[in-house]
């Protein structure tokens, strides 16, 4: 298996269009037949502002699969010459077949203020884990052995030796699962939907992430200290108003905290 690593897979900018920009960069990966693509494609449904990247391949489609929604079918040539252009944030070689993600459909997503989702292999990983090293990763596995089979044979597209290619790989792929932060078993397939969300929505409010539009401006001094008087605040970016220290405290009522109603 050959996987890029230089130019020619990655592109020639540096990785500073996703979580560099602001947006966020979800990887998934399993091993083929655990259910990637569908829990993918589920979570841009119940997560807005979220858009799932389709990949390219020169795979040939099975047939409940469509171009432009699936993959983007194409050929070696073409995908060849894709690579050679460094039209790829990455692009690997698994199961005798070309993958790779589209840089420039990455930053159409972000520049229209989405977040994106993007299943792909380890390999595949493994390159955006080194350009984005603010990127979210998450690695599916299945229930077990016995499961992961049958699904691969429930697809009845697959020769038999291909099956067997794909669950050795499987084996080898699940040996990465340490290098992501987060693991699910899709054993229940709402169940590990919710979890993807879950994980999804609570990246989104990592204090690294949010700015409220305030930055610090002055040192607050304790209660009952000497010094100057003067206290914290801070200055809204936007507005240039200013908030202090006391202001704030004084205008919660921690009595009421936590505050009563549905939780978001």
């Amino acid at each position: 298996m050959r996987s890029g690593t230089g130019p020619e897979a990655a592109g020639r900018s540096t990785g500073t269009a996703g979580p560099g920009s602001g947006r966020l960069l979800v990887v998934v990966s399993a091993p083929s037949g655990a259910g990637k693509t569908s829990l993918c494609e589920w979570v841009v449904t119940a997560v807005p502002g979220l858009a799932h990247s389709v990949s390219f391949t020169t795979r040939p489609p099975r047939p409940e699969e469509r171009d432009g929604r699936d993959y983007h079918f194409v050929d070696e040539a073409t995908f060849r010459a894709m690579v050679d252009r460094g039209e790829f944030a990455e692009w690997a070689e698994v199961h005798g077949h070309l993958y790779g993600t589209s840089q420039a459909l990455l930053a159409q997503h972000f520049a229209a203020g989405q977040d994106v989702i993007l299943d792909i292999d380890t390999q595949g990983a493994a390159i955006l884990r080194r350009r984005y090293p603010d990127g979210v990763f998450v690695f599916i596995i299945p229930p077990s052995w016995a499961m992961l089979e049958e699904r691969l044979r429930r697809r009845q597209s697959d020769a038999e030796a291909d099956i067997q290619r794909r669950l050795q790989r499987a084996r080898e792929e699940v040996t990465h699962y340490a290098e992501y932060q987060y693991v699910i078993v899709n054993d229940v397939f709402a169940r590990a939907a919710e979890e993807l969300r879950a994980i999804i929505l609570a990246e989104r409010r990592r204090s690294s992430r949010v700015n409220l539009g305030f930055q610090q401006t002055r040192t607050r001094v304790p209660p009952g200290g000497g010094g100057t008087g003067r206290e914290e605040s801070w200055e809204c970016r936007k507005c240039r108003s200013r908030i202090s220290w006391s202001t704030w405290t004084a205008s919660i009522a921690w009595s009421s905290w936590p505050p009563s109603g549905p939780s978001s």
